[in-house]
Order: C-alpha cells, then structure tokens, then sequence
C-alpha cells in the first residue's frame, strides 16, 4: 500500500474535494483501462483456444499457420474462416473433412478410427472484430448500426465500436507521451533561463521567438513526405513545437525565486545549482506548471485529430478519430460516423480538462481541504 506524506495527503484530499475532477478521475480510468486491453474486447481472434490440448493466445499477437491446426500448409490461420474453426473445434483435418461418413458419428462422439480426439474450443471477445477487420458481409458501406455493429460500419465495411476502442487508446496514449516529453523539455529550458538569467536567458529568448514563429504544419507535411509517417515520428515532431507552452511561466517563477532568501542561504552553504532548481525552486513553479498542462493533453489530442482529419497524420494502418471524423464529413448519409467521432472527441476532452482542473486546485497552496 502506497503511503502518502503530509503534504500530498492534503493535495489528494483537495483533489478529491473536486468531485467533478474526481469523478472524471474515477470514469476517464475506467475507459483508459477498458481500452488497453482493446485486444481481448475486440478482436478477430480468439481471446483463449485450446487444440489437442494445448493452449494458445491469439489476441495477445503472435504467427499462426493453418498447418499449427492440421490445415493446409503455407496459409495464415484466419481464425473467422469456418474452415480453420472446424479444424480447431474438431481437433485436426481427419475429424473436420476426412473421415468417412460411416465414421462421423464418432468423430462427433470425439472417436475417430477408434482414437480418441482432443476436441479443441476458442473463447471469443466480446466484439469479434478488430479495428482493422473487413467483413465482406455487409452488402453496403457504412452501413448503420445494428445487432452485430452496434457503431455501425465505415466506409471499408470496418467496425466503427471496434476502432473507437482503439483510436481511444492511441489518441490518449499520444497526448500522454506528447504531454510528457513537452513538460520535460519546457521546464527544463524554463528553468534554466530563469535560474542563470543574463546572456543565457537573452539568448534562449531569441531562439523561443524564432521557433515559435516556425510553421509546424508545414514542416509535418514536408517530414511526412520524406520518410514514411508512424506514431514515433508523429510524436517526436509535435514535441519539437509543442515544449515552448511551458518555458514562459517556469522562466518567470525562476525568475522570481531566484532572489528569495532561501536561495541566496542555499547557494551561500554551497548547495549545487542543480539542487536548488529542482529540490527548491521547481515545487514552487509547479502551480503554475499544472495550469498549462490541460491545454499541453487536449492541444495533442486536438492536433493528432486535426492532422489525421488532413491525411496529414498516422497511416491509414492506425486507427484515427480524426479519421473517422472524415469519413463522417465524407459520408453526410451516415450521420453515426460524424456522431460516434464527435462525442468520442468531447468525451475524451472533456475529462481530461476536469482532471487537470482538480490537479491545478491540489497543488494550488492558497486552497485547502475543509
């Protein structure tokens, strides 16, 4: 069991004060937690099989042969073609196609030839597809919601319950890591400036302006069609223009503090610069911090949208809100594409803004629980 200090006893009982951050905590993690285990909730591949008595986890990955089932070599297992079912469910190629008629009752019976079969089973997630399967089924597309696609279908005949759970995770897994190398970045840099001021902080200025004044999206473009777009490259290019939200109000808490009496005492006991910033200086500059940071979440979110909806972002093989935001502007005639991407979108945002919220309060000193 985690124990909690003073000081973030009183910050979590200030956050939990805010029931609507702390309800937004309590159904944001639910969600997150639903959606990164998307794999054994919607998946075209069986959650957990056993053939011939030997367990397999399809949805976690991994290569099958139809020949791991008795089938025909030099074939991918489909696990949603009927043949590669019977051949697991049957136990192997004799009792699913080759045995004679005379001998069916018994391969049914688990007997075949006088052996016995280990007759095999497959436990299905609860949505059989995955965000990126096919189902040549559907005679139009999109095609609208129905029992077997609760979100209706996209345009690829592809369910749209299925990349929602997917998009979702990457969506909010990107904001995160974007979120995280930006703040790293930006407080550093903030602190820095602030910290030793002068030509340092003279000269880190100019190049902020420079940078900031930078196209981003015309260097996106420019990167996307020089190597081949993929989430790394997306998020190492969106951290190199998205740092500089930071370092402003860092540099001016630096800035500040830096004549306070208890900086002067430390540097004066030949404490090192390095741990006056951030044993000192960087609690006090953390309010301040926390406030941009619901706008450092959603502006990620809002971009990785943005530039999916363009063409501009992940590849087609990802799963994208953005994506499906298109196909809903490209597809007026099915309204749940537009739908199910706007409120995925404002779902998404909405939390995300409530939970930073309360975490503004709790690590705000002037608020305290009462």
């Amino acid at each position: 069991m985690i124990r909690l200090n003073a000081l973030n006893q009183r910050r979590w009982r200030n956050f939990r004060s805010n029931k609507r951050a702390y309800w937004s905590l309590v159904i944001f993690s639910i969600l997150f937690a639903f959606c990164l285990c998307a794999e054994f909730v919607a998946n075209d591949r069986p959650i957990l099989l056993s053939f011939k008595g030997d367990l397999m986890l399809p949805a976690t990955g991994g290569r099958y042969a139809e020949a791991d089932f008795g089938g025909d070599p030099g074939f991918v297992a489909d696990f949603t073609d009927p043949v590669v079912q019977c051949l697991i469910v049957s136990g192997g190629l004799e009792a699913c196609f080759d045995t004679p008629e005379d001998t069916l009752s018994d391969a049914d019976d688990g007997v075949v030839d006088g052996n016995a079969i280990d007759k095999g089973w497959m436990i299905w997630p609860p949505i059989p597809y995955a965000y990126n399967t096919v189902n040549y089924e559907v005679v139009a597309a999109p095609s609208d919601p129905d029992e077997r696609h609760w979100l209706g279908t996209d345009d690829q005949t592809r369910d749209v319950l299925a990349r929602v759970i997917y998009g979702f995770r990457i969506s909010v897994l990107f904001a995160l890591i974007v979120t995280f190398f930006s703040s790293v970045v930006g407080i550093l840099a903030g602190a820095i400036q602030g910290f030793f001021g002068g030509l340092v902080d003279l000269f880190f200025q100019r190049f902020i302006e420079i940078w900031g004044n930078t196209p981003s999206l015309y260097v996106i473009i420019i990167m996307g069609a020089i190597f081949t777009m993929n989430f790394t490259l997306l998020t190492f290019l969106i951290v190199l223009f998205s740092w500089t939200a930071l370092v402003g109000v860092v540099r001016a808490e630096f800035l500040r503090a830096r004549n306070f009496e208890y900086v002067r005492a430390a540097r004066a006991l030949g404490v090192s610069d390095t741990t006056i910033m951030l044993r000192h200086m960087l609690p006090n500059a953390m309010v301040a911090t926390v406030t941009l940071l619901p706008f450092i979440v959603t502006g990620a979110l809002g971009t990785l949208a943005g530039l999916d909806f363009l063409g501009f972002g992940l590849p087609p093989s990802y799963p994208s809100l953005g994506e499906l935001a298109l196909q809903g502007k490209n597809n007026l005639q099915s309204p749940h594409l537009a739908i199910t991407a706007f409120i995925t979108l404002a779902l998404i945002l909405s939390l995300l803004v409530f939970i930073f919220e309360g975490v503004r309060d709790a690590f705000d000193p002037r608020k305290t629980f009462v």
